[in-house]
């Protein structure tokens, strides 16, 4: 009788804790810092660097930024210097000429040295495939911030697995494999976007699966979408990138 009651009770607190979580998921989310989570921290580790397959796809490694373009069309208006190109400020997004679907894509980038600033506003920059899933940049070598807006995380999402940063003004790597999402007919979603991302050589996101486009505010969802460009995010940090190239999987 005794254990009657006591499975009983446990029952009814079960029912009670699915039922308040099916109530706060409901709830209409409002503020950013509802969606922020600061731990666990990953594990700062170390890392080195990599080489040009025969069918890459060039999308930066001279002087000039013909492969890429702003939303509306209009030239990349980034500062370029020798094989570095670097975000000014103000001057918007930036994207591909050419869209893509599944990809493999090296990109390398920096982050500025910069005083007295911390958190999202410290080398803030975003790499968005088919203009939609964030792979967050930052400066996190001893940056406190939400450890799913930290470098290598897919925004708001995953947090990265080890955080493999580098310090402000040295070179870094991203080496990832994105996998377009699937729709049906109906434009419902048949397969989910996902990613997988090394960081300076070293794996933090391992076959992700995303629950939909990158939001700030709010949960992700899905939008039916085909074959997009790769987005670079302005985000008013002075980060710069170079030996940028794609393989369509």
């Amino acid at each position: 009788m005794k254990n009657n009651i006591i499975i009983k009770v446990k029952l009814i607190i079960l029912i009670l804790v699915l039922n308040t979580n099916l109530i706060i998921s409901a709830q209409e989310i409002t503020n950013p810092e509802d969606t922020e989570v600061w731990g666990p921290t990953p594990l700062l580790i170390n890392t080195p660097s990599q080489s040009l397959p025969s069918d890459a796809i060039i999308l930066f490694n001279e002087k000039s930024l013909d492969n890429w373009k702003k939303l509306d069309g209009s030239k990349a208006l980034w500062s370029v210097t020798k094989d570095t190109f670097t975000i000014k400020p103000g001057t918007g997004d930036i994207i591909t000429n050419q869209e893509f679907a599944d990809v493999q894509l090296h990109i390398e980038w920096r982050t500025p040295i910069v005083e007295n600033v911390m958190g999202q506003n410290r080398g803030n920059s975003g790499i968005f495939f088919q203009q939609r899933y964030e792979l967050q940049i930052l400066d996190s070598f001893r940056n406190k911030t939400y450890v799913n807006g930290q470098a290598g995380s897919i925004y708001k999402q995953f947090s990265p697995l080890v955080n493999a940063s580098k310090e402000p003004g040295i070179w870094q790597t991203y080496d990832i494999i994105f996998i377009a999402p699937t729709f049906n007919i109906d434009k419902s979603v048949k397969t989910n976007a996902s990613m997988t991302v090394f960081h300076n050589g070293v794996l933090i996101q391992y076959n992700s699966t995303l629950k939909g486009s990158t939001t700030y505010i709010g949960l992700p969802e899905y939008e039916f979408h085909g074959k997009d460009s790769i987005l670079l995010q302005d985000h008013g940090s002075k980060v710069s990138f170079r030996n940028i190239w794609a393989r369509e999987l």
